[in-house]
């Protein structure tokens, strides 16, 4: 596997942004972890806007600070997934959401980016003093579980949710730990962070 790092959006990517929502369309899969990016198609300096006042948000309960990267695979500084870091949590986000959302293109899927993406995003996390993430996904995406239990994470809790209609699994990691456990198999792709 190549380098990856995770990038703050930028001008210089409003193409290859466009084209990354476009090929979960193509292929008909769910969008997760993106910043509201999808709903910025015809205005991407706005969603640039957007992202910053995202990561200055004031937290209450309706809203939380967040930060978006693009996860840039480095041979080819191609944006092969996305991830959303929630820096902390309101009573919505612990019933639903948690810290952390991701994707990963349909076509670059099945190939262990997603795992580098959520260690790199547990590095984020580690740097701004979150001790604990909770995550959750859709039962039916094992591989999103999969992800998860690699890095650590321990199932909780199993909810039916009425919005989505699906049982939604909720999962912890301990971002001290899952670094520390998880150095040796993932630091060698840490192509680097803008934090």
């Amino acid at each position: 596997m190549e380098k990856l790092k995770l990038v703050k959006p930028t001008k210089k990517y409003k193409r290859q942004a466009i084209d990354y929502i476009q090929e979960f369309y193509k292929y008909n899969s769910k969008i997760h972890g993106v910043g509201g990016l999808c709903r910025h198609l015809d205005d991407y300096d706005g969603w640039l806007d957007k992202l910053e006042y995202d990561r200055n948000k004031i937290p209450n309960e309706e809203f939380v600070p967040a930060e978006t990267y693009f996860l840039i695979r480095e041979n080819d500084d191609r944006i092969i997934g996305m991830i959303n870091i929630r820096l902390v949590l309101n009573e919505k986000l612990i019933k639903f959401g948690g810290n952390i959302g991701y994707s990963i293109r349909p076509t670059e899927r099945q190939k262990g980016y997603n795992k580098v993406n959520l260690y790199l995003a547990l590095l984020v996390c580690q740097k701004h003093g979150i001790k604990e993430v909770l995550l959750d996904c859709d039962k039916d995406n094992p591989a999103s579980a999969r992800t998860m239990k690699a890095l650590g994470g321990i199932l909780f809790k199993e909810n039916y949710d009425e919005t989505t209609e699906c049982i939604i699994q909720h999962y912890r990691i301990d971002v001290d730990k899952s670094i520390i456990s998880n150095r040796d198999k993932y630091e060698e792709y840490n192509g680097g962070i803008e934090i």
